[in-house]
């Protein structure tokens, strides 16, 4: 269970309980489904509560060991907010094309992030100016900022991540299965029409309302800094010669839909 109030009375207010048409639902989405309304269905916002509870309570606990937290999504109305979040958590993120192999190819990512890099130092040193005309120089900044659409929030990244939120099961399917094939816990959105059972930490909830998708990210950036808060205040153990004590106590595991 995280630390953070998970208000449901928002949720509500925020459109979250509004699903797909009962036509196009997942059968694997039943238990989260509250009721119908016309031909939509309605999604349990006590169960949203609950699934997003559990999933911000693994996000803290990742930031607070040290954890990455990629953040992404591609679509419209919600790219400006993921990058505003992951900004805010100094996270890394993909709002743009996802490109194959973002995570599964990390030796071809990472050689185009490291040439992004060296053009951007040598432009930033005068190295270029230096070297080429103005015309080149400019042909120059120009590849910069096309590899920045890519790369940007990715060029900073450490090494793999140690989780994923993606906005859009659906949406975001690259990214997740990208994600699931290197075994790296994912959180995401998932609506009345998608499978939650294909990701560890499914949150049953509205994708595509903006002030949905605004509320749930609010609480993701709480997250994360009570996980950074954390991991600042921990105190390193104290030296001593007893053997150490083994851990016993039961770790809590993701709820998983059925």
């Amino acid at each position: 269970m995280s630390n953070i109030s998970v208000d449901a009375k928002k949720l509500l207010e925020a459109g979250a309980h509004f699903g797909h048409k009962t036509s196009r639902w997942h059968p694997a989405m039943r238990p989260f489904i509250h009721s119908k309304r016309g031909d939509t269905h309605i999604i349990d916002l006590t169960k949203t509560a609950e699934y997003l509870d559990t999933a911000l309570a693994a996000i803290t606990k990742t930031v607070a060991g040290g954890g990455v937290i990629l953040l992404t999504s591609k679509k419209r109305q919600a790219k400006e907010k993921v990058q505003e979040v992951a900004e805010a958590t100094n996270m890394p993120y993909v709002v743009n094309r996802w490109l194959g192999g973002m995570l599964t190819n990390k030796n071809t990512i990472g050689e185009r992030v490291k040439h992004l890099k060296k053009l951007e130092d040598d432009m930033a040193s005068g190295a270029l100016d230096a070297k080429y005309s103005k015309l080149e120089v400019q042909r120059f900044q120009e590849e910069i900022d096309e590899m920045n659409v890519l790369y940007e929030g990715i060029k900073n990244m450490p090494g793999q991540p140690a989780m994923v939120f993606a906005l859009d099961i659906i949406h975001d399917k690259n990214a997740v299965s990208e994600a699931t094939k290197l075994n790296i816990p994912v959180v995401s959105l998932v609506d009345t029409n998608a499978d939650p059972r294909t990701i560890k930490y499914p949150v049953p909830c509205n994708d595509d309302a903006v002030k949905t998708i605004d509320l749930v990210l609010d609480y993701v950036q709480q997250a994360i800094e009570l996980g950074e808060s954390q991991k600042k205040t921990e105190k390193p153990a104290e030296k001593t010669d007893a053997p150490a004590k083994k851990d016993t106590e039961a770790k809590p595991e993701a709820k998983e839909a059925k």
